[in-house]
């Protein structure tokens, strides 16, 4: 039984989670095999050489694709042909310019700049192959507002739907450490206001460990969920060093709860992509955090 977001939304979630829906646990009888699809982030790639070096180190160390920054200021063509050549498919972009130029911002200009930024990841993504745009939506801060980031920056991204239909290409939300969206209700909220399939939810594992649970989170966004970052969170790190302090602890050695975790993306049915983004490296760095994603999602 697959569901999209409006047939889950109407029938209520949390009840068809708790009702169970098909699982993607490996080997259960009459249930579908899962294998999440691992990518990592293309700025942890530590190698001299050309992009289709880089793209080939990932593929030989077993990732299935890698997400860009987009603005760049890459090549396109060498892009393809990196891709062509390695195997690899670029599933998504990363928005490059919303920390610079939020959504929320005051100043109309800052945010029509950090709208065409958005439009260009959204045409970037397309040409890659790729499905989705990774967008930090808003920043609250002392001088923005949390409704007024709210408004704006729905506003904002209303403006760029057209173009994300035209394109076939999701705009998905992270959340971050932003001050914004800062419970699942909201964040489930927050997307289905928009009421288009175009939005989603660019589910940060790590991010959640500091002040929640991810599991709740998956299962609450339920189909919302439209990718997933991979990192740690040590809130004993956090306690004994400092607040960023928590993200040095390696995959699988935190606190985050990965088989619950794991539970909760089959509890939804996702079966999509996975991408790494932790302090990255060179082959044996890449093949160790490979093999970390394997150990904790069990694909």
């Amino acid at each position: 039984m697959q569901l999209d977001r409006r047939q889950f939304v109407g029938l209520g979630g949390a009840a068809l989670v708790a009702a169970g829906l098909p699982g993607r646990v490996s080997g259960a009888p009459g249930r579908t095999v899962r294998r999440l699809r691992k990518s990592c982030k293309f700025g942890m790639v530590e190698l001299e050489g050309s992009l289709a070096d880089k793209f080939q180190l990932l593929a030989e160390v077993g990732f299935d694709g890698v997400e860009l920054d987009s603005p760049n200021d890459l090549d396109d063509q060498e892009v393809l042909d990196a891709k062509a050549a390695s195997g690899l498919e670029i599933p998504g972009v990363v928005d490059s310019v919303h920390w610079r130029l939020t959504l929320g911002d005051p100043d109309p200009e800052v945010r029509a700049r950090g709208r065409a930024g958005l439009e260009t990841a959204l045409r970037d993504a397309k040409l890659y192959g790729g499905t989705t745009v990774l967008l930090v939506p808003a920043v609250v801060n002392a001088e923005i507002s949390y409704d007024q980031a709210y408004t704006r920056s729905q506003e904002e991204i209303r403006k760029v739907l057209p173009l994300a239909d035209e394109l076939d290409v999701s705009i998905a939300f992270e959340n971050v450490w932003n001050h914004f969206l800062l419970s699942p209700l909201e964040a489930a909220r927050y997307v289905d206001e928009f009421e288009s399939q175009r939005v989603g939810w660019y589910m940060d594992v790590g991010n959640i460990v500091n002040y929640g649970w991810p599991e709740q989170w998956i299962r609450i966004l339920g189909p919302r969920v439209l990718k997933l970052d991979i990192k740690e969170f040590s809130r004993k790190l956090r306690d004994d060093q400092g607040l960023w302090k928590g993200f040095g602890a390696e995959i699988g050695e935190g606190d985050c709860n990965w088989p619950a975790v794991v539970q909760a993306l089959d509890d939804i049915g996702y079966d999509g992509w996975a991408s790494a983004e932790v302090a990255g490296g060179g082959r044996e760095r890449l093949t160790e955090i490979r093999q970390r994603m394997d150990d904790v999602l069990g694909s």
